[in-house]
């Protein structure tokens, strides 16, 4: 064999191990507990709705310093307490060195007491032991007093935190996983914990999405109940229900912008068990959002849906009846309808609905479903042969429940409603004198999109969407003052910075590939120091 060939095969060759080596090195540390947020993620009681997740290194702090977006949300005592934590604990020179550039989990649990407390996870390099821990014990200049929490609970620490004058619970588990809660309750629970085989919590962001990230949010919808019931003194209140009501699980990544949250990602439905009702809308396309142009100026929040196949839809919302047991009595009444008037109304209606139908609750408490329909003068023939004509286009309906069935869960609110045809839009409402209210609205266009504010807004949300819900925080204040509990409430009115300083919430779902990609925005009213500094 020729030299030369043989030195072009010994370099081939050690070409080749170099390669092996560093893709070894490189899923090693890939897959490593340091590095796999799955690994910490696990350790959180899957009590938590919701989870706040970043990178714990100066950048990150750095972007955010001076930024009071995060004080309005969480508020300024939340803040300074979890700025003193990071100063006096992770930064602390013994410990910061275990914590830097390692991601910390931030998540919220309901409490028995109606409260709600904070736990944060992360995991410590693996040179860190409970040695770190006994030696920050004996310094006496750490501003902090540590000691074993009691009763004991196994490498669990209470750390008295001088500057606050409360102590903060850590326990360790696994040796390299952290969990720390101003509540010893919450910590004696993540102490414990152990997550459930075959049960999925939260789903986690792709790894280069993730490594890109700012900053992540996770959210487990069917523990978004506990979470209001604490919230809401009327644990019936229909804010973000059908959201609410979703079997599934959103991992979404921030969207630094200054005067805005925002987050994007994907919600990953569960195929698993019960269906509800915002299944029906993975099987959709998404569409502009219309019906927005024409809500209230006084609407406090909405919820809005559309479809591109009205056929599957009603398809879909049959099966859905069906599987809930509420299939013969679907059948019986449009058998009965069909018996009395001689109209196959589900099929008839079905065939005139449009794109897209949404409800509405104004700051008066007033209930309206906005629906596009094909043709305003076939519908308002149609809708008179079933109800008691109270205009020439309007009445109300005399068979029960028919919003439900021809329009699902969502529409269960009017049970014998009164409808108005105008133009091509069909409204619904529970009185007559709501159905006035909105007359006026339409008129005289007195529609939200004529505020500033509103605009600003809306250009920072989707223009299409399946499902999307709309807060404006300003309208729902009186919603709020009857329906908050006292706490929360209060924190709402006086807290500065604080939710007072936001204008507006949506949280919108796009149906791909069978899921939905999942776009949340909060943002600052313009006029507040908040954006003007």
């Amino acid at each position: 064999m020729p030299a030369v060939m043989r030195k072009h095969i010994i370099i081939t060759l050690i070409l080749l191990a170099l390669t092996a080596y560093v893709t070894v090195v490189y899923f090693k540390n890939l897959n490593s507990p340091e590095n796999h947020a799955g690994s910490v993620i696990s350790a959180i009681p899957d009590s938590a709705p919701l989870i706040f997740e970043f990178n714990n290194d100066d950048s990150f702090y750095d972007i955010f310093k001076g930024d009071s977006l995060f004080s309005a949300v969480a508020g300024k005592t939340i803040i300074g307490q979890l700025d003193t934590l990071r100063q006096q604990v992770l930064q602390n020179p013994l410990l910061s060195k275990y914590f830097a550039g390692q991601n910390l989990f931030v998540s919220i649990h309901p409490s028995q007491g109606k409260k709600l407390e904070l736990l944060l996870t992360l995991s410590a390099t693996k040179e860190f032991s409970f040695n770190v821990i006994n030696a920050l014990a004996k310094n006496p200049n750490s501003g902090l007093v540590i000691a074993s929490m009691q009763p004991g609970v196994k490498h669990g620490y209470s750390i008295y935190i001088k500057a606050l004058r409360k102590p903060f619970y850590l326990v360790v588990k696994d040796e390299t996983v952290l969990s720390g809660s101003f509540s010893d309750e919450l910590a004696r629970q993540a102490a414990v914990y152990k997550p459930q085989k075959n049960k999925t919590s939260f789903i986690l962001l792709p790894d280069q999405q993730n490594a890109n990230s700012l900053a992540n949010l996770y959210v487990n919808y069917s523990q978004l109940d506990p979470l209001f019931n604490v919230i809401f003194k009327n644990g019936n209140t229909d804010i973000f229900k059908t959201f609410r009501m979703l079997p599934g699980f959103a991992a979404l990544s921030l969207n630094y912008r200054k005067g805005a949250l925002m987050f994007d990602g994907t919600t990953s439905v569960s195929k698993a068990g019960a269906a509800s009702y915002l299944n029906l809308f993975i099987n959709q396309q998404p569409m502009v959002n219309h019906l927005k142009d024409i809500f209230p100026s006084t609407a406090a929040y909405s919820t809005d849906f559309c479809i591109s196949d009205q056929l599957k839809f009603n398809l879909d919302l049959g099966k859905l009846y069906a599987k809930a047991g509420l299939k013969s009595e679907e059948d019986k009444l449009f058998s009965k309808i069909q018996a009395e008037t001689g109209i196959d109304l589900q099929n008839r209606f079905t065939g005139l609905l449009g794109n897209e139908f949404a409800i509405v609750t104004t700051r008066y408490f007033e209930k309206l479903a906005i629906i596009d329909i094909k043709d305003g003068p076939k519908m308002n023939s149609l809708l008179m042969n079933v109800s008691k004509i109270t205009d020439v286009n309007s009445g109300q309906f005399i068979y029960d429940k028919l919003p439900f069935f021809l329009l699902g869960d969502a529409f269960g609110v009017f049970k014998h409603p009164y409808f108005l045809i105008i133009d091509n839009y069909l409204i619904l409402a529970n009185s007559t004198s709501e159905l006035k209210s909105y007359n006026d609205s339409y008129l005289n266009r007195k529609f939200l999109n004529k505020n500033d504010q509103f605009r600003q807004f809306d250009n920072l949300v989707s223009e299409q969407s399946n499902v999307a819900f709309l807060l404006i925080l300003k309208n729902a204040e009186p919603i709020f003052n009857r329906d908050m509990s006292s706490d929360f409430l209060k924190a709402l009115q006086n807290g500065q910075p604080g939710w007072s300083n936001f204008y507006a919430a949506s949280w919108q779902f796009s149906s791909v590939d069978k899921n939905f990609y999942t776009s949340f925005c909060l943002k600052l009213k313009t006029d507040t120091s908040l954006v003007k500094n």
